[in-house]
């Protein structure tokens, strides 16, 4: 990760210095929820969301969506089975950036560039804020019970791939200048 004028440059960077962001990682972030605190500065709604994941009772939190700051900031909590990389389709979306936090289980989410994904799964439903891709990944990153990993909206991402029950939160941070 590279500090530059103030913004971390990393993928989905907010950074308004475009010749900066050329400098971009390839991959997502990927850390634990204790060092959070790095990434506050790249979105106004970060500090809301990752206050919301740090609750000492987010395991016995409904499985439901957890509203947090209107539509700007919310979150769903859910419990599923892992599937098999086979399995896992890319999708991405273009209004809200994922924060998404492992409770337990061992997750391993697939990542690609969505600018380098070809082929058209199911095309891109603006009122779910999704579309899927049949791409392969060009890469699997692990992501343990304990742990984060952000996608903004030019990061694909195939889900839940794992083992066992994956019980996590997708905390949504709507993007400045999305309309829902």
């Amino acid at each position: 990760m590279t500090v530059l004028a103030g913004c971390v440059i990393v993928s989905g960077c907010t950074c308004k210095n475009k010749e900066e962001n050329t400098n971009a990682m390839k991959t997502p972030i990927v850390d634990r929820l204790e060092n959070y605190k790095k990434y506050t500065n790249l979105h106004p709604g970060f500090e809301k969301a990752f206050a919301f994941l740090s609750q000492t009772n987010i395991a016995q939190l409904e499985l439901t969506k957890h509203v947090i700051d209107g539509d700007n900031v919310f979150c769903p909590l859910s419990k599923s089975q892992g599937r098999t990389r086979e399995q896992a389709s890319l999708e991405s979306h273009r209004k809200y950036i994922d924060i998404q936090y492992v409770i337990s289980g061992n997750e391993e989410l697939g990542y690609k560039p969505a600018t380098e994904c070809r082929q058209v799964k199911e095309t891109y439903n603006s009122e779910k804020d999704i579309g899927f891709f049949s791409d392969a990944p060009d890469q699997w990153i692990k992501v343990p019970a304990g742990s984060f990993i952000i996608f903004f909206p030019q990061d694909a991402h195939a889900p839940l791939v794992g083992n066992g029950e994956i019980h996590k939160a997708v905390v949504k941070v709507k993007l400045a200048g999305s309309n829902q």
